[in-house]
């Protein structure tokens, strides 16, 4: 991770494979280095640091005294529950976990906030004109939300953006905010220039952004033929160059957006055609979570001077749409890491609003109605997704038994040496250990080591490095060649979760999101751990999780207790994850349930079920009709073969049509 940047202002935003488990009969040398240790007793606050809850979740999530994580979805304005305590009274009400929470009192406050941080800002430059957010549609789609979305909205004239026709279906079926603003992105073809010019005729403000040049020539034959004159705007490709991920999305081969001499071609059609006055938007983006806040000065600034320039043209200009790219902290570090920002809320929109006044007071142009597409900064924080796990694969760490004087030279060596581990000299006998063990695998290879000697070998190399490890953990600095020993050492977690449809930025591009335990946040987690989902896919694994100075390729876990549920979450996960899954393994969309605070509680406002068997089966077109008959057939085929009793017949057909209406993800 790069260096921590200057703190912002004081405006504040109020799997490698591993050996499988052994049973082990003595405790582990970590376990009795941790008892011969004297340690202070592990607090709550232990566990904030540890996992960087105060950096991420404020001020939505933090732990209380029973050690268990609460949320607080109206942020400091009061009012809290416990997340453990939630998931158990979802749980008696038939929500099966895999669940995604979405708390829509956290989506009115981030709207709230980034309204009255505009608010503020405009107030404080003496700014002559206001602020009109819009959410764009793409960043969460489903109906609940974009509901609420608009409902929360309303006391702003907060708008949407589509970024296609099927999003511009849901923005005009939805949107009815007087005054709130429709803007259209994307690619176009003529049916949607024209529907959103007809939107106009419903009370809409629809503004159409010319994003190719060969969609000014459509609007300008779309408004003759509808006798509607359009609101239009253009999408500038800025030489400002973005950060982090997305970096790439801006700059002269961007994919969307017109370059200069395109806008100037652009201004002639539109003033030949008589239609400059329907030029009023000027919108740009320079990409998607934006961790450093030099850049959005920069662009502001350039995109400020091609307004003004528009203005002088004679283009009627009216608005200024700075795109998304606030960030969100997913690591709580508040640096210029991708994963973070060194900048918050307030400070974005006080450095918007006094670029784009500085430009415009300079050159004398009134100042335009400010846009901004806060999708990521507004959707984020308003859902948790709830996972427990199935079990664990660990290494052995059972303190070895004497090896016989007449064994195999390779064990006996091994075992000298784990007798041998010091503070003093673990560090050199950890090379050692690898090298025989290497040694091992090439004589058994070779026919002149047996599977059992091969067997015993194993057990004292885990046992080697379970000694140096606990060592390793008291110092203050480990040498570069030990870094890897914790996630060599690390078990690994099994989930009841698909990577792939619940969060397939951490599969794809290696996004981090906060993960962390419901509760037992008073107990030292004194495992290390990488997590497993349930697909038949090496990909369908998290090994990288955030931390202050590096990504860390463990989680510190605790040890599971029989019979005892052990719920994880993923949080910052509300913007794009659940619309970008995809059905690795049929793997199907998750139970959700939305729930709003209330003065005794809380109260549910929405359950969504998760897709059945029977409905993944029915997106790769299989009937489930058709299915139970084929397997009626098969039994039916067997009995009179008498490969099947009746009995075993009727249960298998039974259990066949159950499972098809049931959960796609496992049952504890």
């Amino acid at each position: 991770m790069s260096s921590p940047a200057t703190a912002a202002s004081s405006d504040t935003e109020s799997l490698s494979t591993q050996p499988p488990t052994v049973t082990s009969l003595a405790p582990s040398h970590s376990a009795l280095v941790a008892d011969a240790v004297t340690q202070k007793s592990w607090t709550i606050e232990d566990s904030e640091k540890l996992y960087r809850i105060q950096g991420w979740g404020e001020p939505y999530f933090s732990i209380n005294a029973a050690g268990h994580v609460t949320v607080s979805p109206k942020g400091d304005r009061g009012g809290s529950l416990d997340l453990y305590e939630l998931v158990e009274s979802l749980k008696q009400r038939n929500l099966a976990l895999p669940l995604l929470i979405r708390f829509s009192d956290i989506l009115e406050d981030r709207i709230d906030r980034l309204n009255s941080c505009f608010a503020r800002a405009i107030a404080r430059y003496s700014y002559k004109n206001v602020y009109r957010g819009v959410f764009p549609v793409k960043c969460n789609q489903h109906r609940q939300l974009i509901q609420d979305l608009v409902r929360f909205g309303q006391p702003h004239h907060f708008g949407l953006e589509a970024g296609s026709k099927p999003e511009l279906m849901i923005a005009l079926a939805t949107l009815k905010t007087p005054g709130a603003l429709l803007i259209c992105n994307g690619y176009k073809d003529r049916e949607y220039i024209e529907t959103a010019i007809l939107a106009q005729r419903l009370g809409q403000t629809s503004v159409i952004v010319l994003e190719q040049i060969e969609e000014v020539e459509l609007a300008i034959a779309a408004s003759i033929a509808l006798k509607i004159k359009p609101v239009l705007g253009v999408r500038a490709k800025l030489t400002t160059k973005g950060v982090g991920r997305w970096g790439g999305s801006t700059g002269d081969r961007a994919k969307f957006g017109l370059t200069i001499p395109e806008i100037i071609r652009a201004v002639g059609e539109l003033e030949k055609a008589g239609m400059l006055d329907c030029l009023q938007l000027l919108h740009f983006h320079i990409g998607s979570q934006i961790s450093s806040i030099s850049v959005i000065k920069d662009a502001i600034r350039e995109a400020s001077h091609i307004y003004v320039e528009l203005a002088k043209l004679g283009a009627n200009m009216n608005y200024l749409d700075v795109g998304g790219g606030l960030g969100v902290d997913y690591d709580g570090s508040k640096t210029n890491f991708h994963t973070s920002k060194n900048y918050n809320m307030q400070n974005y929109a006080n450095d918007v609003v006094a670029g784009v006044k500085d430009a415009c007071d300079e050159r004398k142009i009134p100042v335009p109605i400010i846009i901004s597409e806060s999708g990521r900064a507004i959707a984020s924080h308003q859902s948790v997704l709830v996972f427990d796990v199935l079990g664990t694969s660990d290494v052995p760490r059972e303190v070895p038994e004497p090896v016989d004087e007449n064994a195999h030279l390779i064990p006996r060596n091994l075992y000298e040496i784990y007798q041998s581990i010091t503070p003093e000299n673990y560090q050199e006998v950890y090379h050692d250990a690898i090298q025989f063990k290497e040694e091992a695998v090439s004589l058994f290879n070779l026919g002149y080591l047996g599977i059992a000697e091969r067997a015993k070998t194993e057990q004292l190399y885990w046992a080697c490095c379970d000694k140096i490890q606990a060592i390793a953990r008291q110092k203050e600095y480990v040498s570069d060649d030990l870094e890897d020993l914790e996630k060599v050492m690390a078990s690994i977690y099994y989930i009841n979760l698909s990577v792939f449809q619940s969060v397939p930025d951490s599969w794809a591009i290696n996004q981090l999101f906060p993960i962390m335990p419901l509760n037992r946040l008073d107990e030292e987690p004194t495992a290390r751990g990488v997590l497993a989902d349930i697909t038949c896919d090496s990909d369908g694994k998290i090994d990288q999780f955030i931390d202050l100075r590096d990504v860390k390729s463990v989680l510190e876990l605790h040890t599971l207790k029989p019979g005892e549920p052990y719920y994880l979450a993923l949080f910052l996960g509300g913007a794009y994850q659940e619309i970008m899954g995809n059905l690795h393994n049929l793997f199907g969309d998750v139970n959700t349930v939305h729930i709003q605070l209330t003065p005794s509680g809380y109260h549910i406002e929405h359950v969504v079920k998760g897709d059945t068997m029977k409905q993944v089966l029915s997106y790769v077109q299989y009937d489930s009709e058709s299915l139970v008959e084929s397997i009626r057939r098969q039994t039916e085929a067997a009995l009179q073969q008498n490969k099947i009793t009746l009995s075993e017949a009727q249960l298998l057909l039974q259990n066949y049509e159950r499972s098809l209406g049931k959960y796609t993800y496992l049952q504890s």
